[in-house]
């Protein structure tokens, strides 16, 4: 979208959703207000909504009712495609069959006709996230971490102002995982002085929040309880929710 402003707020007002399960409906209702810039990270039990409230914003999911608002502009029925966001997944999107470079490039065209610039856009993009030389390797070549990095450099071409972060990182070692949480740290703060890059991260791993996120949102049951500075949340002993999935 063209017309994105510098400044880029995202807005969930009675947004609710139900989830259809073979054994019972599970019916959730988020209302969420997040500043430009942010870093916001989503934490909360397996089955509690928070994989849901990503694909919401994204327009993978559709609500029953309730409003989404990009920069105060209603886009609750807007599909994927219009809307300013770009989604990180666990596995990173990649196509298997497709070399790093040719997967970098769908970013900026899924029918693959690039422009010189457009071309070095996406080898810029691959040297920023440290893959220089290896464009031309399948997905099955590289790494976990280095897979990750290929789906970062997609987001760097894209150049969407609000990144979603679904556990993008959940299967990397500790020092692999910290190391991806840097390179995103780096994104967000380089993008948020041209045009505040707005990322919300789910995790299950508290030490990844308190290490890259300003705010961190407790999702259980379908709801968000609380949302608070990421440290705050943390040190919190007044949501009993809380409380019990930290384990204190």
């Amino acid at each position: 979208m063209s017309d994105i402003a510098a400044e880029f707020s995202i807005e969930l007002s009675a947004v609710r959703f139900i989830y259809h399960d073979t054994r019972e409906n599970m019916e959730m209702t988020f209302d969420l207000a997040i500043e430009p810039g942010d870093f916001l990270a989503v934490i909360g039990p397996s089955g509690s909504g928070k994989t849901t409230l990503l694909n919401l914003i994204a327009g993978f999911e559709p609500p029953v009712s309730g409003r989404i608002k990009f920069n105060g502009r209603n886009m609750t029925d807007e599909p994927p495609a219009v809307r300013p966001v770009t989604m990180v997944f666990q596995e990173g999107n990649l196509f298997a069959h497709l070399d790093i470079e040719t997967n970098v490039a769908l970013g900026i065209s899924p029918s693959l006709k690039l422009t010189r610039a457009d071309r070095e856009q996406v080898a810029g993009a691959l040297a920023r996230v440290g893959l220089g030389g290896k464009e031309k390797r399948l997905p099955g070549q590289l790494s976990g971490g280095e897979r990750q990095r290929a789906a970062l450099a997609r987001v760097l071409v894209r150049d969407k102002p609000v990144l979603l972060l679904d556990e993008p990182f959940a299967a990397l070692g500790p020092a692999l995982r910290r190391e991806m949480l840097d390179l995103v740290g780096e994104l967000h703060r380089e993008k948020a002085r041209e045009k505040a890059m707005t990322v919300l991260m789910v995790t299950h791993q508290p030490g990844d929040a308190r290490h890259g996120a300003r705010h961190t949102a407790f999702v259980d049951g379908g709801q968000i309880l609380a949302v608070k500075e990421t440290d705050a949340l943390f040190d919190s002993r007044d949501i009993p929710q809380l409380t019990d999935y930290l384990g204190g």
